[in-house]
């Protein structure tokens, strides 16, 4: 349901309107750039949300007119991701603030030739620089493509630094640790893990943090306690399946993303486990999913949304930079801590 009205002073943002007329950032950029399918009603309903608030895309270019038009290409795959929503969220607030265009182009084929043939794409379209998200940086990283590119590449949420590509990140390894350190401190001896896919480079650390965690307080590190995962909630279901049909189920699992967490507490539920009472529950990115579960999720907080805002800045400097070289740059986590783990908040 859209809301109605706001506190005089608030920044106007993509998030505002969206919020306003009870639909995704996604649909309102849709709506803005006159890209994706968007139903008549929805439209009319971004448009008066649009108007009722008073936003403006900043189109003039602040301090960059001189440098010419700067156009930021974002690379994103599944649209109803909280994640992508949350990166999308920070390009465009970033791109809206510093006067620059945004290109969004989604991809769902995983290879280095698709990934490829979508960042030509967008170059050829007018794009000066791209932002990408895992695995499409992983993909184009290393290889002759981002010389024929010839823009400056930013990524998001990579598991480490790449050798010519731009990235804002966390230490994965390092927050995976903390998480499966927390369980084992509440008890467990058997946690189970469902991992990321391989073709994210985070999803290796995240798996390594997990089993640094249980060599550094002696506990086995049993590769049946290892499941794979796709990062999408049925791949939580999955994965849960797994763990909890094995003759000696874990009492906690630790999913690598929210999405997947969702989908373990939906399948502990169906089967009358109590969580956190029966089987404890952890994830990582603190999307929003994992405030609207119940009970609500012990999470990895990573700042993603101010990830993608420092990563779009840092390439509409370097558009205007040109032999800038790419720069790593690490953000703090949080844990938070709630009912999922036994925790009341």
């Amino acid at each position: 349901m859209a809301r109605s009205g706001r506190r005089r002073g608030t920044a106007i943002t993509i998030q505002s309107v969206a919020e306003q007329a009870g639909v995704s950032a996604m649909t309102v950029s849709n709506v803005i750039n006159g890209t994706g399918k968007v139903g008549a009603a929805t439209r009319e309903r971004v448009r008066a949300a649009i108007a009722q608030l008073g936003y403006v895309p900043n189109v003039a270019a602040r301090g960059l007119a001189s440098a010419g038009i700067v156009r930021v290409g974002l690379i994103y795959d599944e649209p109803q991701s909280p994640f992508v929503s949350a990166m999308l969220i920070g390009a465009l607030n970033m791109t809206s603030a510093r006067g620059v265009q945004l290109m969004i182009r989604r991809l769902s084929d995983y290879s280095v030739t698709g990934t490829a043939a979508t960042a030509k794409a967008l170059v050829r379209s007018g794009a000066n620089a791209l932002l990408l998200m895992p695995p499409f940086a992983e993909l184009l990283s290393g290889r002759p493509i981002v010389g024929e590119l010839n823009v400056p590449l930013a990524a998001v949420a990579t598991g480490g630094a790449l050798p010519d590509v731009s990235t804002v990140r966390i230490d994965d390894c390092a927050a995976a640790f903390a998480i499966t350190e927390l369980l084992i401190r509440h008890g467990h001896q058997r946690i189970g893990l469902i991992a990321g896919p391989d073709n994210h480079s985070g999803s290796a650390l995240r798996r390594a943090g997990y089993l640094a965690a249980l060599r550094a307080h002696g506990l086995a590190t049993d590769p049946v306690l290892q499941t794979p995962g796709n990062y999408l909630f049925d791949g939580g279901i999955k994965g849960a399946r797994a763990l909890l049909d094995l003759p000696e189920p874990p009492t906690a699992i630790f999913a690598s993303n929210d999405d997947m967490a969702g989908g373990v507490v939906s399948l502990a539920q169906s089967r009358g486990l109590r969580i956190p009472e029966a089987l404890e529950v952890v994830g990582f990115d603190d999307t929003p999913i994992s405030r609207q579960l119940f009970p609500a999720l012990t999470t990895i907080r990573q700042p993603i949304t101010e990830m993608a805002e420092q990563a779009t800045s840092g390439l509409i400097d370097a558009v205007n930079t040109p032999d800038a070289a790419p720069h790593d740059t690490v953000l703090e986590y949080a844990l938070v801590e709630r009912a999922s783990t036994g925790c009341c908040v």
